[in-house]
C-alpha cells in the first residue's frame, strides 16, 4: 500500500511542476521573451549567492551539532590511531580550503558575471601557465598526502616490537574468534581440514603440536594498556574485516591468507568511560566489509586493562586443549602434564604456524 502511495505522490509531483513549467511558458508570452529571460537571470544570480550564504551556514551549524557525537571527538585510543588521526586532519584541511575556495568562486561568478548586453565574455582556447599551475600544485599536494598514507601503512603492517602480545582473531559468519598463546607465547598451527566446531575445534588448531596445546580461546579480545599488540588476522568462510574503530585502524580478514597488523592501546576500558563520559563506553569489533544477511550482527568486544587485570583474566581460562580432552574423556580431569606443556619451538615464526 505505501508504494502505491508514494507512486501517487511522484505522480502528483510531476504534474505540478509541468503545469508550473506551462505557467511560466505563458507568463513569458505575455511579458515578452527577453524581459522575462533578464529577469529570471537576476532571479537566478541572487539565488546562487542565497544558496552560497545559507549552504555554509548550514554545513557549519550541522558541524557544530553534531561533531560531539563523531570518533573525532574522542582521542584515537593507539599510538597509530593519533597519526592516522592526523593525516585525516591533514586531508580534510587541505581538501576543505581548496572545496570553500572553488565554491565560493563559483556561486559569486555565476553572480558577479550574470548576463548583461554591456559585458562580452572573453575566450581563449590554451593558457601553459594555468595548465601547469592547476596539475602541478595538486599533484604535489596528492603526492604529501598518498607519501603519509604510505608511511603509516607500512608501519601499522610491518614488524611489531619483539614482546608485543599476540592475538588472532578469525572471523566466520557471524562472529569473531580469539585465541590467545599460552606461557609459550607461540600459536599452535592450524589446518582447516580439522575444523570441527562440534567437537569444540571451530578453529582447526592441530592438537599434535604441543604449541597448541596451552592456547586460550575466547569471545572476547582482552590487551594491556600501553603494550603492543600483534593481530593475526584469519576468515573462515568469505572476505570480513577487522574493524577497530576506536583505534582508527581495520584490516581485512581473507580466507587462506593470514593478515596482520599492530598497534598499542593507550587507555583502560575504564579510562575511556572517563573520557567520553560514557559510563556504557566499550571498545567494539566490527565488520567492516559486507559478508552476508547477519552483517550487521558481527560485533566484537576489546577489553584493554591493566597487565594484572589481563593476567587475573587469563588465569581464570582453561585452554582449549585440556576443555576437548576433558570432553572427550571425562573420566580424566586434566590431560597429562607432560603433554600440556609440550610446545614447539619457541622462536618459531607465527606466520609459519599459520
Amino acid at each position: 500500500m505505501s508504494g502505491y502511495f508514494i507512486l501517487a505522490i511522484l505522480a502528483l509531483a510531476f504534474v505540478v511542476t509541468f503545469q508550473i513549467a506551462k505557467a511560466s511558458e505563458y507568463v513569458s508570452v505575455l511579458k515578452g521573451e527577453e524581459k522575462t529571460f533578464k529577469q529570471n537571470n537576476r532571479i537566478n544570480a541572487f539565488l546562487f549567492i542565497a544558496f552560497l550564504v545559507l549552504g555554509l551556514i548550514g554545513a557549519w551549524w550541522c558541524n557544530s551539532m553534531y561533531y560531539g557525537k563523531t570518533l573525532l571527538a574522542q582521542p584515537a585510543a593507539s599510538d597509530h590511531g593519533e597519526k592516522i588521526d592526523f593525516m585525516l586532519m591533514l586531508t580534510i584541511a587541505v581538501t576543505g580550503v581548496v572545496f570553500l575556495l572553488t565554491q565560493i568562486l563559483l556561486f559569486w561568478f555565476a553572480y558577479k558575471y550574470q548576463y548583461t548586453e554591456k559585458r562580452k565574455a572573453y575566450f581563449f582556447a590554451h593558457d601553459n601557465k594555468l595548465e601547469l599551475l592547476w596539475t602541478v600544485v595538486p599533484a604535489i599536494f596528492l603526492t604529501v598526502l598518498v607519501g603519509f598514507g604510505m608511511f603509516y601503512w607500512f608501519k601499522i603492517t610491518g614488524d611489531s616490537p619483539k614482546d608485543s602480545q599476540i592475538v588472532e582473531i578469525t572471523g566466520k559468519q557471524f562472529n569473531w574468534m580469539i585465541r590467545y598463546p599460552g606461557k609459550d607465547k607461540v600459536l599452535g598451527r592450524k589446518n582447516y581440514r580439522l575444523t570441527d566446531a562440534s567437537n569444540g575445534n571451530a578453529l582447526g588448531v592441530d592438537w599434535e603440536d604441543g604449541a597448541s596445546h596451552d592456547d586460550i580461546e575466547a569471545t572476547e579480545m582482552h590487551l594491556v594498556v600501553n603494550k603492543p599488540v600483534h593481530l593475526v588476522i584469519n576468515a573462515q568462510d568469505v572476505i570480513h574485516d577487522v574493524g577497530l574503530v576506536h583505534f582508527r585502524l581495520k584490516m581485512d580478514a581473507v580466507p587462506g591468507i593470514p593478515t596482520t597488523l599492530w598497534f598499542t592501546p593507550k587507555y583502560t576500558t575504564t579510562e575511556m568511560k572517563k573520557i567520553t563520559g560514557n559510563k556504557d563506553f566499550v571498545y567494539e569489533i566490527s565488520c567492516d566489509q559486507m559478508c552476508g544477511s547477519g552483517h550487521y550482527s558481527m560485533r566484537g568486544v576489546i577489553v584493554v586493562e591493566t597487565q594484572e587485570e589481563y593476567d587475573a583474566w587469563m588465569s581464570s581460562k582453561k585452554p582449549q586443549y585440556v576443555t576437548v580432552q576433558e570432553s572427550a574423556n571425562p573420566a580424566a580431569s586434566t590431560p597429562d602434564s607432560t603433554t600440556v606443556t609440550k610446545v614447539a619451538e619457541v622462536n618459531k615464526p607465527i606466520a609459519k604456524l599459520n
